[in-house]
């Protein structure tokens, strides 16, 4: 079969891996299971000796699809469905308590999880995510401050999600093989979020704007932001002469919230 490197085609083939990431999931009998980008239907395959009562695949692809179809036609409870995982988070009518599984397209792997992370409703339908990522963006998403690899997709992860790594993945695991490594995390919804951004677009827009220019201060960019900015972060107890790598998760939340009583 020829691979689509447009979709980031590399499918985990370690049976070990497989059952190691179903484990993380404790699958219990009435739950439903989102899978994204099932491939070649290995997960898919391990997913149904489990008590899932559903589980539906997304595969965007329309040859493996296809061949997903014909491979899981005698399962009643698997469904496979042939469409872009945007249109499906958009569609919304998943159930709650899903599960989400996902060895994620490096190429769109952060857009699908900002997608599900900035969810309009919250709590959202699912309950836990247990995606695979390119080792490099996992240990951007579990950055901190003060650190390299801190940006704006901690900051967007860690407002409403706990987030846990479970263990790292060989290239040589998956086929075709890869040129990097990935990484096996874990997203559960906060139950209490103690930043109440009231849309979360302004957290994507300050964030942006904030780290238009990594190593230069934040004054410039912050007073795009407000226009009595010396006020504004006398109030924040903000030092403007920092770089947004300095600043912590918890400042891009209160800064964003302060933006939005501009609009109140």
């Amino acid at each position: 079969m020829n691979f689509k490197k447009s979709l980031g085609q590399n499918f985990l083939i370690d049976q070990n891996i497989i059952e190691k990431i179903i484990k993380i999931g404790k699958i219990e009998k009435n739950k439903t299971i989102l899978e994204i980008g099932s491939g070649n239907g290995s997960l898919t395959r391990k997913i149904t000796s489990t008590n899932a009562k559903k589980i539906i695949a997304v595969e965007k692809d329309n040859k493996l699809a296809s061949l997903l179809k014909n491979n899981f036609n005698n399962f009643k409870n698997v469904k496979i469905i042939n469409d872009d995982i945007f249109n499906v988070i958009k569609n919304n009518n998943l159930e709650q308590n899903t599960i989400v599984f996902g060895n994620l397209p490096y190429n769109i792997s952060t857009q699908i999880l900002a997608s599900l992370t900035l969810l309009e409703k919250w709590p959202p339908w699912y309950e836990v995510m247990i995606l695979m990522f390119q080792k490099e963006v996992a240990n951007r998403i579990l950055a901190k401050k003060n650190t390299k690899d801190f940006g704006r997709l901690s900051i967007l992860c860690n407002w409403r999600l706990d987030i846990k790594k479970h263990f790292d993945v060989s290239k040589n695991c998956f086929f075709p093989k890869p040129k990097v490594n990935s990484t096996v995390l874990s997203f559960r919804p906060k139950k209490n979020i103690n930043f109440n951004i009231k849309n979360p677009k302004n957290l994507e827009m300050i964030t942006r704007v904030l780290f238009t220019n990594r190593r230069k201060m934040i004054n410039k960019n912050f007073t795009k932001l407000f226009m009595n900015n010396k006020l504004v972060a006398k109030d924040l107890n903000l030092d403007l002469s920092q770089r947004p790598g300095e600043l912590s998760n918890e400042m891009f939340y209160k800064i964003v919230m302060r933006y939005e009583k501009l609009f109140d």
